[in-house]
């Protein structure tokens, strides 16, 4: 089998795979994607604007199954929508004029991280209520700029601390992937803008991982079709619990080599 044709198949599996977790759980595609590709050697920026260039088939597919089947909150999703892009804009400006191996061990840092609060969002399930919109905006901005730091982040953040503050996790679910469309689409029009105007130094070489992308893609749009049916019947808690564990390892282990 060709080299290219094994990372490929390698990606699709890993885009389906994250894909049926983020569908049943609202985090976990940006995440593990993001994670794998790291450990495989691309850096940062390449990551980010990789994964954020699948999310734009993937959270459009999984935000249309989320809406058909009765799952957003349309007051929670625009104003998500609005400070999420925001975020991401930043965040997408701020990684493209950072040196890839300088910021690397802290976005190891920062996918553990978000493997911690996957599984604490597995253990506990706060009793549903109403949360306030001065919460929810600037939880939007902070979730939209990590998620374009990392590559991965928005629903580990939002998704967690919007059922952290009482908001029903059915909701919660399918409006946060929703938004994650839009914020997607400014995250990849940041990137798009950097090269465009030359902003972005290391941008050279971006074309070599539309394998990963195309893999990614396939792999995760199937998957994604069924992210509503899938959050009303998958068994959250064990997943969570299991993903977490997944992402904490992988990142525990490469930041080890970045450090030592």
């Amino acid at each position: 089998m060709e080299p290219w044709l094994a990372d490929f198949l390698i990606f699709v599996a890993v885009g389906f795979f994250a894909q049926l977790i983020d569908g049943a759980l609202g985090m976990g595609y940006g995440v593990i994607s993001a994670t794998v590709l790291l450990a495989t050697g691309v850096p940062p920026a390449h990551t980010s604007a990789s994964v954020h260039a699948a999310k734009l088939f993937t959270t459009a597919a999984s935000g249309t199954s989320h809406i058909l089947h009765g799952n957003v909150d349309k007051r929670i999703l625009i104003i998500l929508c609005i400070t999420g892009s925001a975020g991401g804009i930043l965040g997408a400006m701020v990684l493209v004029n950072v040196a890839g191996d300088a910021i690397r061990p802290f976005v190891f840092g920062y996918l553990g991280v978000m493997g911690l609060v996957i599984i604490w969002r597995g253990l506990m399930f706060p009793a549903s209520k109403t949360v306030p919109g001065k919460f929810i905006a600037p939880l939007g901005t902070v979730g939209g700029f990590l998620d374009a730091m990392g590559g991965g982040g928005w629903g580990p953040v939002v998704t967690s601390s919007l059922i952290g503050a009482g908001a029903p996790p059915r909701y919660v679910v399918g409006t946060v992937n929703a938004a994650e469309f839009v914020v997607t689409c400014a995250v990849v029009s940041a990137f798009a803008a950097t090269i465009l105007f030359g902003v972005w130094a290391e941008a050279h070489g971006i074309g070599d991982h539309l394998t990963a992308i195309a893999g990614l893609v396939i792999g995760g749009l199937p998957a994604a079709f069924f992210a509503g049916w899938l959050l009303k019947v998958a068994p959250r808690k064990p997943l969570m619990i299991a993903v977490g564990l997944l992402i904490c390892g992988i990142a525990s282990w490469e930041l080890s080599k970045a450090l030592f």
